[in-house]
């Protein structure tokens, strides 16, 4: 059994080498808001989804930009090399929901209306191009 396990495990290892992530946690804003810019930039190259989210009118793409040059810089960090145009692309990104702020708005006749504020963590992997085919 522990042999078994050991080469799954290298074998997992083996084919995240060249997939790199970045996590965002507890973002202060709806996951639905989120995900229309997540849904913009899922599977495009990693400049052009830079250029995309720069001239985002969505106040979440801000949020991801600064995520996916996280996820850029730790890609060449991993591998020691600089990140080239046309080498790297979004292969997954998820949104997912974070804990809920519960609060109550004044309502009439001593009634309290429940707010739910909502906040989101999103999960980002990077790809090299080739590593498509296989």
């Amino acid at each position: 059994m522990g042999k078994r396990k050991h080469e799954a495990a290298q074998a997992h290892k083996q084919a995240r080498k060249d997939v790199c992530s970045a996590k965002l946690r507890n973002i202060p804003s709806s996951p639905r808001k989120m995900r229309l810019v997540a849904d913009m930039v899922r599977g495009v190259e990693v400049f052009k989804a830079l250029g995309l989210l720069h001239f985002s009118n969505k106040a979440a793409a801000a949020d991801i930009e600064k995520l996916l040059k996280s996820a850029i810089s730790n890609w060449e960090q991993k591998n020691e090399t600089k990140a080239e145009s046309g080498q790297l692309y979004i292969k997954t990104i998820t949104v997912d929901c974070a804990p809920m702020l519960k609060r109550l708005r004044p309502a009439p006749q001593g009634r309290g209306y429940r707010i739910r504020k909502r906040s989101n963590h999103v999960t980002l992997f990077l790809d090299t191009i080739n590593n498509e085919n296989d």
